[in-house]
């Protein structure tokens, strides 16, 4: 089974992410994006499978968001992904592929919707936030 998550290492929630996926038993394909963007087309595919918006993939805090002035309306969709590949920092993380789906996975607990095996026991993020308590229950 293939697991692919696009990675910033620097980012909590996508570390968060990654062990989540680890403690399910996986060891996924790591692409550690800024260093490896995805091509166009494979970004393309990877917000199809997602079935959101090009905007819902952009991230805006830490980026140049503002000062290309991604916020107007008047950027296209094929802009906007021009724009995530120029700038790569653009590209809002982590993104996991699946056989269960392709996701977004901000909040970092949202991976367990499509892990092949979700029950990963219990799992405490590294700023404390309970995902999943003793008792195996998923902490909302």
């Amino acid at each position: 089974m293939t697991i692919t998550i696009y990675h910033n290492p620097d980012c909590g929630t996508s570390r968060n992410t990654l062990a989540m996926i680890r403690q399910s038993g996986e060891e996924p394909t790591v692409i550690e994006y800024l260093r490896n963007p995805p091509s166009r087309e494979r970004l393309q595919g990877l917000i199809a499978a997602m079935g959101i918006p090009v905007r819902a993939v952009l991230r805006e805090k830490g980026t140049p968001y503002a000062e290309l002035g991604l916020s107007d309306s008047k950027w296209t969709d094929a802009q906007l992904v021009d724009q995530m590949l120029l700038h790569p920092i653009l590209i809002n993380r982590p993104i996991v592929e699946t056989p269960k789906g392709t996701k977004l996975c901000r909040p970092s607990e949202a991976v367990l919707d499509i892990l092949p095996n979700p029950d990963i026991g219990p799992f405490v993020k590294e700023d404390g936030g309970v995902v999943i308590d003793s008792e195996g229950h998923r902490v909302a």
